[in-house]
């Protein structure tokens, strides 16, 4: 494996003001090849989709470019691919499709550790079709939520588990194989929000079982936008609510008005772009995602590695992300000082780590953190070991005042 970070930082205009970024769970920097894929986008001829103008050629190109890009990260098939303006958004429209097909007395099971993305849109649906939400917890000493947490609150009423694959706050991995063959066989369906976990692990949908899985592109290097991956014999069950001149076709139902095509365009470079983190990759576009997500793991890796001895020494810290299997992203409170202090402090330092509980309102909850969490730490691919030293110096400094 090759991973030329001097290289691959020189790919980001954002990087030349200095900043160190671990602010990646939030959103990652943008590289040059997205940016430049979203410029040409918009400077060819573009109008609604179809085969007539150049415009139309160009609009259908692009989506169909874009859908076989999002297949080969997320093991997915093109006609599975769904496309909205968040993974919020998706969420909400599946929520409101999938409780058409529930009843009074149905039960849903959402987590503690999720993203209130993952949450809330399932408990509103509930509330609207007379089922019942049923909460699965996590371990705050450990971090930890494992298959057996899921499988406690399973029932034959059962109809949806909705889970993360990594949590956005403290980056813990759950079992979702695991979890996905548990609600398979109680009859229940599994949506996954996938938002964080796409970023540092390849996505295969079959492996993981997910009946949907759901993330978004400005967290691995892309723009902003959500995308939904799923059967798309499974799309077909559903209806969701449309315009009556819309198509019926899948997965264009699922798609209200017209896509943005120049960041589907950014979408498809993004995807290329990590594809090519493994300089010496070759293969399909998938065998080269294998090898580059390898890469970037091994890369994260070390650079957590240096961020975990490096807060060891540092007195007054308490390190909440402690999962096995986790991102590297880590969740830090102070001992007699405020979590907004370190992040102001560090800010002014130019060493972005923001802080908050980032929308995982439950999870800070239930770490006894109430709504204010703490700083959090989010290594992203352009990352390196200078970053990680001006953050652990940052801290010093700020603890020693």
């Amino acid at each position: 494996m090759t991973y030329d970070i001097t290289a691959l930082r020189a790919q980001f205009p954002a990087l030349s003001a200095g900043t160190a970024h671990f602010d990646g769970p939030g959103g990652t920097q943008t590289p040059q090849p997205v940016i430049r894929a979203i410029a040409e986008a918009l400077a060819q001829p573009l109008s609604n989709r179809g085969q007539g103008t150049p415009g139309e050629r160009n609009a259908e190109s692009i989506v169909t470019k874009a859908r076989q890009a999002l297949a080969d990260l997320l093991g997915a098939q093109p006609t599975g691919i769904v496309f909205g303006r968040s993974a919020t958004q998706l969420t909400y429209d599946f929520s409101r499709a999938l409780a058409k097909t529930w009843s009074p007395g149905d039960e849903v099971v959402v987590t503690r550790l999720d993203h209130d993305a993952n949450i809330r849109p399932w408990i509103q649906a509930a509330a609207q079709a007379g089922a019942t939400v049923r909460w699965a917890d996590f371990d705050p000493a450990t971090g930890e939520l494992t298959a057996a947490d899921i499988r406690a609150v399973l029932s034959p009423r059962t109809r949806l588990v909705a889970v993360t694959a990594a949590s956005n706050l403290i980056g813990t991995r759950p079992p979702i194989a695991e979890i996905s063959g548990l609600a398979r066989d109680a009859g229940a369906l599994t949506y996954v929000d996938g938002v964080h976990y796409t970023a540092h692990t390849l996505v295969d949908l079959e492996r993981l079982g997910a009946d949907f899985f759901v993330c978004s592109p400005y967290k691995f290097l892309g723009p902003h936008h959500g995308v939904l991956a799923a059967r798309p014999q499974l799309l077909e069950t559903l209806q969701p609510d449309k315009l009556l001149p819309s198509t019926d076709a899948v997965p264009e139902r699922f798609e209200l008005g017209t896509l943005p095509y120049e960041f589907l365009a950014g979408t498809e470079a993004a995807v290329e772009f990590l594809a090519g983190l493994d300089t010496e990759a070759t293969g399909t576009r998938r065998q080269r995602l294998a090898s580059a997500f390898t890469a970037l793991e091994a890369h994260e890796q070390a650079l957590r590695t240096q961020l975990d001895k490096g807060l060891s020494s540092l007195p007054g810290i308490q390190v909440h992300s402690r999962a096995v299997h986790r991102t590297p992203t880590l969740l830090l409170t102070f001992e007699g000082r405020s979590s907004t202090e370190a992040y102001r402090f560090l800010a002014e330092r130019g060493v972005h780590a923001p802080s908050g509980s980032f929308y995982a309102i439950e999870a800070s909850r239930r770490l006894g953190l109430g709504d204010t969490g703490g700083l959090r730490i989010g290594l992203a691919p352009y990352n390196n070991g200078e970053d990680v030293e001006r953050l652990l110096e940052g801290l010093s400094e700020f603890l020693t005042l």
